[in-house]
């Protein structure tokens, strides 16, 4: 299991079209990837779920990759988040 924290830069926060990306990004690997905030979690293949977790610019997220391609999967979407998020 691979786990990394990022602070969301995005002025709008997770709206439809970064959660649609994350959940196109997520869907890449065979791995399980979770998004935490505040006790609230949702898979990051969930595009509901994603604007459920109601994250803020500022907000810290916590992401969880669990999987046969966890490495590459977190060492990505760590990539992902700074570049879209």
């Amino acid at each position: 299991m691979k786990k990394f924290d990022y602070v969301l830069q995005d002025a709008n926060g997770i709206h439809a079209r970064p959660a649609g990306l994350l959940v196109t990004e997520a869907k890449k690997y065979e791995s399980k990837v979770t998004v935490r905030k505040d006790g609230k979690e949702s898979p990051a293949d969930s595009i509901i779920g994603l604007m459920g977790l109601g994250a803020k610019k500022g907000d810290r997220l916590q992401v969880e990759v669990s999987g046969p391609d966890e490495e590459k999967a977190a060492a990505d979407l760590e990539l992902f988040f700074r570049e879209k998020m």
